[in-house]
C-alpha cells in the first residue's frame, strides 16, 4: 500500500483530566508523548495529522511531516474526532492514534498498514481486539465507514466498542509486543510505570 493512501491523526484533544496535566506534552527521554507518536506516524506516511483544539500550545512539538487539524469540537470524544479526520483528510485509510501511547512500535504499525492492501473490499476497519474488547485508538479506518459513523453518532452513539461490534471490522489479533505497545496511561503512577518499563526494555 502506498504512502498516500493512510493518513495518520494523532489525538491531542483529551481533558487528562485524571493525570491532572496534558498528557501529550509528559516526556520520556527529552522527548514528549506526542513527539514520539508523531516519529512513529511518521514512519508510516508523509500525511499526518495532529488534531486538537489548542494548537499553539503543540507548535513546538510539531514534526516537519505533520501538521494540525483544527478541533471543531473539541472534549466530544474520539469518535466525532475520527468523523472529522474522515470528512476533512482525502485518504483511503486513517490510523486513529492516541497520543498516551508511550511504546509505539514502528514495526508492528508498519506491518499492519501493509496487511491493508489483503483486506476484502467491504472492510471498515482494522483494529487491534484483546480481551473481548477493540483497541480503537490505535486502529485503522477506511474512508467507506464514515456514513455509517456518521448515522451512528446521529442516533446518539458514543461507544466505539459498539460501533465497530456493527461494521464490517477486522480484528488484529495482538500477541505479547502489540499488548505492551498499546499500554497507555492515564495516570502519573501509570506514566512511571511505562517509563520503568522503557528504561528497563
Amino acid at each position: 500500500m502506498t504512502n498516500h493512501q493512510i493518513a495518520v491523526i494523532v489525538l491531542a484533544g483529551g481533558q487528562s483530566s485524571r493525570m491532572g496535566r496534558d498528557k501529550a506534552l509528559l516526556e520520556i527521554e527529552g522527548k514528549s508523548l506526542l513527539q514520539r507518536a508523531l516519529e512513529v506516524a511518521a514512519s508510516v506516511t508523509t500525511q499526518v495529522y495532529v488534531l486538537t483544539a489548542w494548537p499553539d500550545r503543540y507548535r513546538s512539538t510539531l514534526t516537519e511531516q505533520s501538521q494540525f487539524l483544527l478541533e471543531y469540537n473539541p472534549g466530544s470524544g474520539p469518535l466525532i474526532a475520527l468523523t472529522q479526520g474522515l470528512t476533512e483528510i482525502p485518504a483511503d485509510w486513517i490510523l486513529l492514534l492516541a497520543c498516551d501511547l508511550p511504546l509505539l512500535n514502528t514495526q508492528i504499525l508498519q506491518n499492519w498498514a501493509t496487511q491493508l492492501t489483503a483486506v476484502p473490499p467491504s472492510t471498515l476497519a482494522v483494529v487491534p481486539y484483546q480481551n473481548s474488547r477493540w483497541e480503537p485508538l490505535c486502529g485503522f479506518y477506511h474512508q467507506q465507514s464514515l456514513p455509517s459513523l456518521q448515522s451512528f453518532i446521529d442516533r446518539g452513539g458514543r461507544s466505539f466498542q459498539v460501533w465497530l461490534n456493527q461494521i464490517q471490522a477486522i480484528r488484529l489479533p495482538i500477541g505479547e509486543p502489540e499488548a505492551i505497545m498499546l499500554s497507555n496511561c492515564n495516570t502519573l503512577e501509570e506514566f512511571e510505570q511505562l517509563k520503568g518499563k522503557m528504561s528497563n526494555g
